[in-house]
Order: C-alpha cells, then structure tokens, then sequence
C-alpha cells in the first residue's frame, strides 16, 4: 500500500522561490502523478514511462507534460509539421500544451567581435513559451511508413547496444553460472545468462547497463536497494518498449520508486528518462559515431 506520508519536500506543497516555466511544470506533473498513486492508478506511473519511450528526444519537463494530457500518445507534431508529412489534424481535438524554447541572440561588443567575426553573437535562452502539439491519432490522412517500428524483434538492435557497452570500457561475458539471475553487473562487466530470448536478452542487457550507467558510489549511497533496481528495470522497460519488443512489466511494480517523498520520485523519474534517451541515442546512431565520444554519453545520464 503506498505511504500516505505528509512529509514530503517543499517543492510538492507550494511553490518555490526562482522557480522557472520548466521546474514549474516538472512539479506540477509530479504531484499530479503522486495524486494518482495515492488514489490507486499505478498506471499512470507505467504511463509516464511509456511516454519516454516514445518521445526521448523531448525535455524531461515535456514528457510528463505530454503523459499526463495524453497518457496513450505515441508520435506526437504541431500542426505545420503534420500538413507537411501529409496529415490533418481532425476537427474539434484539443492541443497538447508543451512548453518550447525561446532563442534569443547576445551581441557582443565591437572590440569583441573584430576579434572574432564569426562569433559576433551569441544565441541565448531567453525563456519559454506554450505551444501546442498533437498525436498522430488526432490526425488523418497519408500514411506514416515505419511508425510500428519493431514488433517482438531485437534486429540490429543488440549488436547496436552490444557496440556502445563495448564503447564504454565495459566487458561483456556470457557465463550459466550466475544463474537463477538472468544478469549481473560488477562496475565495468555485465555477465549474462547464456540461452535468453533475444527479447528476454536484450531487455537483460539494457537492465545491467543500466547499473552501469547510475548506480555508482554516489548514487548506490543515496538511494535503497528497491530504487536501483527499479529503476534499471524502469530504463529496460522504456528502452524495450521504444524498439517495440513487448514488455509484461506489471505498473504497480514502478510503485517501488515513491515512499512518500515527491523530491525522490522526480529525481528517479528524470534519471530513467536521462539514461534512456542516451541509450536510445545510441541505438539510432552508427556505431563508428558511438566510439568516438564514449565518456561524454555516461556522463550525460549521470
């Protein structure tokens, strides 16, 4: 039964000084989700980890923000973007308000800029606004080749993900002796159960990686034993799921990852969400492009 507890960071009971357009709406959706948590629908937690699945290009912010207005949206696009690829939207369907960056441009002053013509000014983020986008079932029109995607079938996937593990300095060893576990990590080496599915292996691997990834000295300190895990299983669930394998990951097992504490809850969905969006990055890259900046991808999920 989930915890009840009312002692839970400031950020779930009012509204924090300097809070930006972005933090605002990260706070928003996550009390928002506890609601739901606390109410019963563990699906909506499965919801949001969904949501990254589909769209790990997007803002941490903008990924709850989609789950929570649209939790069965898959390939979301403005309005111009969809006239492009063919599509309309249907009369009378309602927005999804996502929030869009604002560029503006820094000029520098003259005696800088003759230094350096080509960096006269500098591009700058001024702030955010409202934009609205839609799901592709909102629409009509031509048809989107290819947006099923993979339907139970790892393909190119493994030996994508197998090259970025390897560019990473990690051994990978097969070895039936760390059975009944399907897969361990030891801080630089998975080992995995030899005679998986390649669905079964794949997820596998994406879960030990995922280990890899996070749970180092620092985070294994600060978090429990149920976090990590949940976690990692929450990354091979988002992962998996994006290349269309089937997952039957119950959703209140996600539950594990909330204990009353909204400010712990947040912090491990953005982790997912961060390493996810690396790992799928990764698996829609080349390999050679992989190999070139292998320690810029693990930081970039710490």
């Amino acid at each position: 039964m989930l915890s009840t507890n009312n002692n839970r960071n400031s950020s779930s009971t009012g509204t924090p000084r300097n809070e930006n357009a972005t933090q605002k709406l990260i706070r928003e959706n996550v009390d928002f989700l506890i609601e739901q948590l606390e109410a019963g629908r563990s699906d909506a937690l499965t919801a949001y980890l969904t949501a990254m699945s589909h769209f790990h290009n997007y803002s941490f912010g903008n990924i709850l923000q989609i789950a929570r207005q649209r939790p069965d949206a898959t390939h979301v696009a403005g309005l111009y973007a969809w006239n492009q690829l063919g599509r309309r939207v249907k009369k009378g369907e309602k927005g999804i308000q996502i929030l869009a960056p604002m560029i503006g441009v820094k000029r520098k002053k003259d005696a800088e800029a003759e230094q350096d013509i080509t960096k006269q000014n500098v591009p700058v983020l001024v702030g955010f606004r409202a934009v609205y986008v839609f799901d592709v079932s909102q629409t009509e029109g031509k048809e989107l080749p290819g947006m099923d995607g993979v339907k139970g079938e790892v393909g190119e996937h493994r030996d994508r993900l197998i090259d970025f593990i390897t560019a990473q300095g990690i051994e990978l060893e097969f070895n039936e002796r760390i059975a009944p576990a399907m897969g361990m990590s030891y801080g630089g080496k998975i080992v995995l159960l030899p005679g998986q599915s390649k669905a079964e292996e794949f997820a596998t691997l994406v879960h030990e990686l995922a280990h890899e990834m996070l749970h180092k000295a620092e985070r294994r300190t600060q978090t429990t034993k149920t976090v990590r895990e949940t976690e990692a299983e929450a990354i091979a669930f988002v992962v998996s799921k994006a290349v269309g394998l089937q997952t039957g990951t119950a959703s209140a097992d996600y539950i594990q990852l909330y204990h009353g504490n909204a400010s712990l809850l947040a912090e491990s969905l953005e982790v997912i969400q961060k390493a996810s969006a690396v790992i799928l990055a990764a698996l829609e890259t080349k390999p050679e492009k992989e190999a070139e900046q292998p320690q810029d991808a693990m930081a970039a999920a710490s």
